[in-house]
């Protein structure tokens, strides 16, 4: 039962923080269009989909194109600093989600420079230059490695040996079910 446990804890955090990873990137871009006077036509968030924020006037596009990942990386380490104060002992799955998102948008914008895709191409089009990109990329992703490191006794790796919290296990499954659940009923794709 303990491998299953793990396997479970680990494959359903995973998804869940790429699906809560999007939600937060978008939040950002919605933020950043509504602080500067834009209208956001909508938001594509489905789970079997790439998010994406619509918008109908953006008048600074570039402003826009950044608050998506630099929201969406801060918000969760602030959440994550949140579950310290509030459930410590269950706080490690918030610092896996906040250096999920730290990674993923800076490989996201970082890589992205090279081949002009997605926000990345848009940053550059509208008068980033490529080494704020790449600087971007190199310190989400040390900081969400640097915040995985340590991590693994939790997952049960190491001396933990596959054992793993059944709660926290059967808690985040249901927190990726319920992210489906909202995404398919309320998304769109």
């Amino acid at each position: 039962m303990g491998r299953l446990l793990q396997v479970n804890l680990i494959a359903s955090l995973a998804l869940a923080s790429w699906l809560a990873m999007q939600a937060v990137h978008e939040f950002g871009h919605v933020i950043g269009t509504w602080l500067t006077g834009g209208h956001v036509n909508r938001v594509i968030l489905y789970p079997t989909v790439i998010s994406r924020t619509d918008l109908s006037l953006n008048p600074h596009p570039l402003i826009v194109v950044w608050a998506g990942p630099l929201i969406g990386s801060l918000l969760p380490l602030g959440i994550w600093g949140l579950a310290i104060a509030l459930w410590r002992r269950g706080s490690y799955l918030f610092r896996f989600f906040a250096g999920f998102c730290l990674i993923a948008n800076g490989a996201y914008i970082g890589i992205g420079s090279f081949y002009r895709i997605g926000d990345a191409g848009d940053m550059l089009r509208y008068g980033s230059s490529p080494w704020q990109l790449w600087l971007f990329g190199i310190v989400t992703i040390v900081t969400g490695l640097f915040l995985w490191n340590g991590l693994g006794a939790h997952f049960g790796f190491g001396r933990t040996k596959g054992q793993v919290s059944r709660g926290e296990s059967i808690g985040s499954s249901i927190a990726w079910a319920i992210i489906v659940a909202v995404e398919l009923h309320f998304g769109s794709k």
